[in-house]
């Protein structure tokens, strides 16, 4: 069985790999997994230097891996270069701040000394998603790799050469060889990579049900999991709201990565006081943004990575408008080649729509009316998934107020929500668990242990009592 690469915007077939054979893998697993015992030796110092270089070398590169990018899963060349962009942050802000993040912390008890270590447990497989090929990546391996483990990934298989760059960034970064691989195979083998005892964990960012699936998988072998899934995240913009600039930011958080992101906003939920205010200006904004080959500069949404996901996206259009909701732009496929789909906004969404309670994975825009403050949260919640939220007031004490009154990993106050590094980054309910990013993230996949001193007088006391 192979595994293919195809441009999404032409439908052709780009590159051909071998799937992985069994004894493959295992030699694979092999390597990472007696490089980690070394790896985990090597001071913090030495592991920065080799993440700098990584930094580096995107940021040399960044033309070169957008382009891959944009020819294997469409997305739109500057959008990836901003991309490689923050991947050599995020190594630098790991490089900088890991040795820290895992210090030994003191605790007060009756020891004569105690303390909290944080060592690494081992290889971390990866099971990684295509709508940011790199992005997703190096959030999980800057900090894995810096803690001191092993990484190996399973990349969505349709973007297997950007897979490729990112192991060659690591070995030219002067990191073992073996320390980061890449497995080349298919959905069906990743629960034998699981039950592999020299795999120590799991991180998985995908669709909730591939999350349930990992989970079950990882449960029966008793290893740690952290899982970044869907998202339906509200866009909730009250009465007091900039509309101007919430209908603006608002059509950049739809469209970002032609719509294909978990925490990109789906449901832009709008106090009916305002609500035909903002829609004027925020269908404008829509109508605006240039469809088109990813490879030119000028595009702001490329295709959808695969015809499947259009085909689906376009289900749900379809299904809600069935049900009552006012088709105001887009809506329609595109003729020609590519898996295009036009920036679409529906109005008049109700909660018993799929464009209300599944989550629509392309620049699909889903309008809901609230009555008030209060209905907005509420519309807000409403919803199996929490990664993240954006709130639109000028009122920093409602904000505050409301802020906790959301269901959601993390709440944007008059932005579109992002991931930072220095943030801890997940969600609650069908969103996952676990954080990545930040100091939490990086604590994760370690073992945080529990050192308990006895005094030296303490220690011959118990020693003389024995020999009495």
């Amino acid at each position: 069985m192979n595994i293919q690469s195809i441009n999404p915007t032409t439908g052709e077939v780009l590159e051909t790999f071998p799937e992985m054979r069994p004894d493959e893998i295992d030699r694979t697993v092999e390597s990472a997994y007696r490089t980690f015992h070394d790896w985990r030796s090597h001071s913090f110092a030495d592991r920065a230097k080799h993440m700098r270089e990584a930094g580096r070398i995107l940021r040399g590169g960044k033309e070169k891996y957008a382009r891959t990018m944009a020819l294997e899963m469409g997305k739109p060349i500057v959008q990836g270069e901003a991309e490689v962009e923050k991947c050599a942050w995020t190594c630098d802000y790991y490089a900088e701040h890991a040795e820290g993040f895992l210090a030994d912390q003191l605790r007060e008890t009756d020891a004569s000394r105690s303390y909290i270590r944080f060592e690494p447990i081992g290889p971390v497989l990866a099971i990684m998603p295509w709508n940011f090929p790199l992005w997703q990546v190096f959030r999980f391996a800057a900090p894995a790799l810096m803690a001191g483990n092993a990484g190996i990934l399973k990349h969505a298989s349709n973007v297997p050469r950007c897979a490729l760059q990112i192991e060659e960034i690591f070995r030219e970064a002067g990191f073992p060889e073996d320390l980061f691989r890449v497995l080349l195979v298919g959905p069906e083998l990743i629960s034998l990579i699981i039950a592999d005892a020299r795999v120590r964990a799991v991180t998985l960012t995908g669709s909730d049900g591939a999350g349930s699936k990992v989970a079950e998988q990882a449960g029966r072998q008793l290893k740690k999991t952290v899982l970044e899934l869907g998202g339906s995240d509200p866009f909730i913009v009250l009465e007091d709201a900039d509309i101007h600039k919430a209908a603006k930011t608002a059509a950049d958080a739809r469209l970002i990565n032609s719509g294909q992101s978990c925490i990109a906003a789906k449901r832009f939920i709008v106090v009916e006081k305002i609500e035909g205010m903002f829609l004027e200006h925020f269908v404008s904004e829509m109508r605006s943004r240039s469809m088109g080959n990813p490879l030119d500069r000028d595009t702001q949404v490329g295709p959808q990575a695969r015809d499947d996901l259009r085909i689906s996206l376009h289900r749900q259009v379809e299904e809600s408008v069935k049900r009552g909701a006012k088709l105001l732009l887009g809506g329609r496929v595109p003729e020609g080649p590519g898996a295009f789909y036009p920036p679409t906004v529906l109005a008049a969404v109700k909660e018993d729509m799929p464009a209300f309670y599944e989550e629509t994975f392309g620049p699909v825009a889903a309008i809901i009316r609230a009555q008030d403050e209060g209905d907005a949260i509420h519309l807000a919640n409403n919803s199996s998934f929490g990664l993240g939220a954006s709130l639109w007031t000028r009122d920093r004490e409602r904000a505050e107020r409301l802020v906790g009154q959301i269901e959601a990993g993390s709440v944007f106050v008059n932005e579109l929500v992002k991931s930072d590094p220095r943030l801890p980054f997940g969600g609650v309910k069908r969103s996952g668990y676990g954080r990545e990013l930040s100091e939490y993230g990086i604590r994760e996949f370690m073992n945080i242990k529990s050192v308990w001193m006895a005094s030296s007088r303490d220690a011959s006391q118990a020693q003389a009592n024995l020999s009495e």
